[in-house]
């Protein structure tokens, strides 16, 4: 059985890939930019997810009003773990919460018809402070997913779950150092 805390993701030697779900105004300028650019926020928190199941449930397979393009963000891992160490669980002290760059939340997992796992996936928030560095050092690059997605939650509808999963990115546990892991299951 998994640990109830893992972060299970999509990566190789040097960058990882989180997802976000975007109003098409913002996932075609970003596109277009091959990076984030207006009408991105650069003055609010935005939150990445290591999970492709987990944004599918929360875009509802990309038909959620303003999460209509999914979007692959491929990032330093470098960036992925200093943005960690700077992390704060959003179930720790409300006045650290405010202070911090970074919040984690952990959130049920999801299968992909939506019902939630017994262990948990992470959610990244990136405060209003990083997010430039996150804009500007971090993405290495940009990819839209939102044909891949929507075939797959065609096939999924038309029960074909199968070879919807072979549409799916290969998500396998990610490595935190040891300190790294600790603080974001403890908040130590």
């Amino acid at each position: 059985m998994a640990p109830q805390h893992q972060i299970r993701a999509d990566y190789d030697a040097r960058t990882i890939v989180v997802y976000q779900a975007y109003a098409p105004a913002i996932a075609d300028a970003a596109l277009r930019a091959g990076r984030f650019v207006a009408p991105f926020s650069f003055q609010r928190m935005t939150w990445i997810k290591p999970s492709f199941m987990w944004l599918m449930h929360r875009s509802n397979w990309a038909r959620k009003p303003g999460q209509e393009r999914v979007l692959a963000v491929r990032m330093t891992r470098e960036g992925w773990e200093e943005a960690l160490s700077q992390a704060v669980l959003t179930t720790a002290d409300p006045a650290a919460v405010a202070q911090a760059a970074v919040h984690v939340q952990w959130d049920p997992e999801r299968s992909p018809r939506g019902a939630a796992l017994n262990h948990y996936s992470i959610q990244v928030g990136v405060g209003r402070h990083l997010i430039r560095t996150f804009t500007d050092d971090w993405v290495v690059s940009l990819t839209d997913l939102t044909p891949h997605v929507r075939k797959a939650a065609s096939l999924m509808q038309t029960g074909h779950a199968a070879k919807a999963q072979r549409l799916f990115p290969a998500e396998r546990v990610y490595p935190l150092p040891g300190a790294l892991e600790k603080r974001l299951s403890s908040g130590g």
